[in-house]
């Protein structure tokens, strides 16, 4: 049969890429649940009346190659300046070494959050660095593992010092006149919630104020002034204030740390250590504190701990999966952090080491006093005499300044009265200096830097010697070892063999949607029109991002149904809350501020009920009826008793049990009929696009979880990206920006977020996945996500029962196993069965959520027929071995069960076990075998000695 040039050409190719089994597998699979066909299939599971009747208008599939062509020529149209803005965002060199085989290797970024320790003691480590990188630099005494953004990380820090304070009947939180401005947007829309009265002054002004129970204060100051805090930090503290600093990373390996000053709280961006700006991020933010705080920190802290044979293992302490267990009594609402980030910022410090790191911050001090001496011996007036590498220079014609600046395609700040601002950094050179000098007084790019090198060498009273750093910093053997490039080739690649990605095996994680990130999508990631642009440099040069956001927006818009979107919020968590307070905002311009009650389903993302209280709600439960469904009669009597106090409810579609509620627009219907609001939670979307959508259901407005259903990769528990969609009313209420104001695109809002666009730069990789799905790839591989979830459940059914189904007996996108009978019958539990899975060579599916004693597996479109058989014959062989136990052949306390996983050095020592070493090992061969690092971590000896910086020297010796 002779193929058309059409055929030959093959515009769909990525569709088959992407999706893991073909028409053959399929139809295979189709017999094994006993459907006559796929669209047979999805009409028993969906129901028709919220069915799309026809394919969203986002286009025909094309090409690899056609779409990063097309995303180059939109990428060429950002303008690459030198931008010296600085607040809280400077040009890096990425070290290449890191560049290539962490952020664009996919060992590292398509690992999940390391719930599972086993497998996860690579990226644990690389946290732990980050962890003690913090604890150096800020002085504090427990640090987290990152946090979204500096300005996220101050709105915790002011929720924190309210939590911990000891003045209760305080209500008042005191913010230094010179934090960056994107910091104060996001305490203020985070204050409003939260019922705290924001006072903002000069930061010696603060003792001068009553009722306050916290203070903010910034190191090194947004306009560059560096600030020596110590006699205020004390006069504060004498009244039981609780003092959180702003500080600046680079500056801190020169600077004393705001511990040994007395802070309480410690936070900034690590931005500068080796992460490109992006056009605001991802990046990650640091966040330590006193050790007395540490149960009431948000995020993740990694501790050390040991496992079942006594040796070390890392774990998450303490806040794992928190959400789930104190919902809206939880710390914050935060799921998804900076995971990637962190790893590369801690690999910066990993690789240059103490002197590497004091030679750069030192290199950037200099340039910047070189730079200020020439300024001042040109008759240039400077508005500060302290500094680390800011200036704030005074310019009587500003106009002429800035357009001398354009003129050399340089990018200075400009919201500053009668003065621009200059933030150095380690890509600065001395031509830079020369070019600054000429734009500044309109002279000649003449300037002899030697000369005034000697001169600020002996001369220079910009950091003050009381606020110079003595002592050591970055002792600990791992930031003084892998200097050259061979060793931290090595040293990366040792970290990433103890952990299982994607690249290794199935993650099955129900509720997480472990899918492909092709690579084709993460390679404009690295393009430098994507990373070098600051975020807020004028929109003229942003053109590219700006168009780019704009047809992703749209794209977003109509497979969701609504009517705007947000761009704005960098996590799911984030979005969740900039969707309730656009309802917050929403009734309030009703004159109804009395609408405070947020109904959440029992079966929701511990991260709702914490979302409903952040902004402001109170959470009232509604139950689910015994197929897993929400409780229509339940529903309305919660909906009727709320009357006028109704603010809305927050549903997830398919339903958290994994099903398609029949009654899902009656739930709407119910809500609207009481003034509510709708909010559709969308970390299930990946069952949704393309075949139904929140608009069609009944939702005012929903969360997209980027890094799963549109391919973000989840980079072992960050970045994420969660913009915002809304129907047309509640578009004038989500999240604006005091700093860039894109009309048309946002409001003039408070800010969730540091940056107006959030992780901006890892947009590329939903853009270039829509664009090479087109509309019927979309929907096909929302159909074999289905497919493959009913696979599962029809294989393993016989062997777990599967918890919930639908009107017709099949599942959405997951399924829930039920293990409860199992561990009544035998003692075996999800969790014994969870770490087996590692020696079969796979990832646990979600343990204990929502159900306690359930497995919940998500498998995606992205996994072949091939890989769900062995995810499936693993888990019958599982279920064999637990036979042997319920049969008495093995006893109950000692079988390959409860002693998984099994590593290496446990086969080569001693064995006294009933069962041989190679069934221990070798369950399902030995090709392939992932080796797990350590056995089963003791979490209570863990919480109970939490411990959360490198291991002390003498553990090396």
């Amino acid at each position: 049969m002779t193929r058309t040039l059409s055929q030959l050409e093959n515009h769909n190719e990525f569709i088959a890429r992407h999706i893991g089994p073909d028409r053959r597998q399929q139809q295979q699979m189709l017999q094994v649940i006993g459907a006559e066909s796929l669209p047979a299939l999805i009409a028993d599971i969906i129901p028709q009346a919220i069915r799309l009747p026809e394919l969203p208008a986002t286009g025909q599939a094309v090409t690899e190659q056609q779409a990063l062509a097309e995303l180059k020529e939109i990428a060429g149209q950002n303008k690459i300046f030198k931008s010296w803005i600085g607040m809280g965002y400077s040009a890096v060199i990425t070290p290449p070494v890191i560049q290539r085989n962490l952020l664009e290797n996919p060992g590292w970024y398509t690992a999940y959050t390391p719930y599972q320790p086993e497998v996860s003691q690579g990226r644990l480590e690389a946290l732990l660095n980050f962890q003690q990188l913090t604890l150096d630099l800020t002085g504090m005494e427990i640090a987290s593992a990152s946090l979204l953004d500096e300005a996220t990380a101050a709105a915790e820090a002011m929720a924190m010092a309210k939590r911990v304070s000891k003045l209760k009947t305080a209500g008042k939180f005191f913010v230094a006149e010179d934090v960056h401005p994107q910091t104060l947007d996001v305490l203020r829309t985070r204050a409003g919630t939260l019922g705290i009265e924001l006072i903002i002054d000069l930061p010696e002004r603060a003792v001068e104020h009553p009722q306050i129970f916290g203070v903010l204060l910034q190191y090194c100051g947004t306009r560059g002034q560096l600030h020596d805090h110590r006699a205020l930090i004390a006069q504060l503290k004498q009244r039981d204030v609780i003092v959180s600093v702003a500080a600046e990373f680079m500056a801190l390996v020169l600077l004393a740390s705001p511990g040994s000053q007395g802070a309480d709280i410690v936070f900034g961006s690590s931005q500068r250590f080796g992460v490109p700006m992006g056009y605001g991020g991802p990046s990650a933010a640091f966040f330590a504190c006193r050790e007395a705080f540490k149960r009431a920190m948000p995020g993740r802290i990694i501790g050390v701990s040991r496992d079942a044979s006594g040796n070390t293992a890392l774990r998450m302490a303490m806040q794992t999966r928190e959400q789930h267990i104190r919902r809206e009594k939880a710390n914050s609402n935060i799921c998804t952090s900076q995971v990637l980030l962190a790893n590369i910022a801690g690999m910066y410090a990993v690789y240059h080491g103490p002197q590497g790191l004091k030679r750069i911050a030192g290199r950037i001090h200099r340039l910047t006093d070189i730079l200020a001496a020439a300024l001042q011996q040109r008759g240039l007036t400077l508005c500060h005499h302290q500094w680390f590498d800011t200036l704030m220079v005074e310019v009587s014609d500003k106009a002429a300044v800035l357009k001398r600046a354009a003129q050399q395609q340089v990018n200075l700040r400009t919201d500053l009265h009668r003065a621009v601002g200059i933030t150095l950094d380690e890509t600065t050179t001395r031509d830079d200096l020369l070019t600054l000098l000429a734009i500044l007084d309109g002279g000649p790019a003449q300037a002899d830097i030697e000369a005034l090198d000697r001169q600020v060498a002996t001369d220079s009273q910009s950091l003050p010697p009381a606020l110079c750093r003595s002592g050591t910093i970055l002792s600990h053997p791992v930031f003084n070892r892998y200097h050259s490039e061979t060793e931290m080739l090595r040293y990366l690649h040792r970290l990433e063999k103890k952990d299982l990605a994607l690249n290794q095996a199935m993650i099955p994680l129900g509720s997480c949607t472990m899918k492909l990130t092709a690579t084709a999508e993460m390679l404009p990631v690295s393009w430098p029109e994507f990373t070098a642009l600051h975020p807020f440099c004028p929109l003229s040069q942003a053109a590219g991002y700006q168009q780019m956001i704009a047809m992703l927006s749209r794209w977003l818009v109509q497979l969701t149904g609504y009517d705007a979107l947000c761009m704005q919020p960098n996590s799911g968590a984030q979005g969740e809350y900039a969707g309730l307070l656009a309802i917050r905002r929403y009734h309030e311009s009703r004159h109804q501020s009395q609408r405070h009650i947020c109904l959440i389903p029992a079966s929701a993302h511990g991260t709702n009920p914490a979302s409903a209280q952040m902004a402001g709600m109170s959470v009232q439960v509604v139950a689910c009826d015994p197929r897993g469904n929400i409780d229509l009669q339940d529903l309305r009597h919660k909906a009727a008793q709320a009357g006028d106090q109704l603010s809305c409810i927050m549903v997830t579609y398919p339903s958290t049990h994994g099903v398609y509620e029949a009654t899902i627009s009656e739930v709407c219907r119910v809500v609207h009929q009481h003034g509510g609001q709708v909010y559709l939670d969308g970390a299930n979307m990946n069952a949704q696009v393309g075949l139904t959508s929140p608009g069609i259901i009944g939702a005012d407005v929903s969360h997209l979880n980027l890094h799963k259903t549109f391919c973000i990769p989840h980079g072992g528990g960050g970045p994420g990206m969660g913009p915002v969609g809304v129907k047309a009313h509640l578009a004038p209420f989500v999240p604006g920006h005091s700093v860039v104001q894109a009309e048309g695109v946002l409001t003039r809002q408070g800010a969730v977020a540091a940056a107006p666009f959030g992780s901006a730069s890892i947009l590329p990789v939903s853009w270039m996945y829509i664009r090479m799905m087109g509309a019927a790839g979309l929907r096909q591989a929302s159909e074999i996500a289905i497919l493959n979830a009913n696979y599962i459940a029809a294989r393993l059914a016989a062997a777990y029962p599967v918890l919930y189904t639908g009107e017709q007996g099949y599942v959405a996108h997951e399924c829930i196993l039920d293990i409860r009978p199992l561990k009544e019958q035998t003692g075996i539990s999800e969790m014994d069965i969870a770490k087996r899975l590692i020696d079969y060579g796979f990832h646990a599916p979600t343990m204990s959520f929502p159900v306690t004693g359930t497995l919940m597996v998500e498998p995606t479109e992205s996994e072949s027929l091939t890989e769900l058989d062995r995810f499936i014959d693993a888990m019958l062989a599982i279920r064999a071995e637990i036979e042997r136990v319920a049969v008495g052949e093995w006893p109950a306390d000692d079988n390959p069960l409860v002693n998984a996983p099994h590593t290496q050095q446990e086969i080569t020592g001693d064995w006294q076990h009933c069962y041989s070493r190679s069934l221990a090992v070798f369950p399902a061969g030995s090709a392939d075998k992932y080796w797990p690092a350590v056995k089963r971590p003791d979490d209570v000896y863990g919480d109970r000695h939490l411990f959360c910086a490198c291991p002390a020297l003498s553990d090396y010796q």
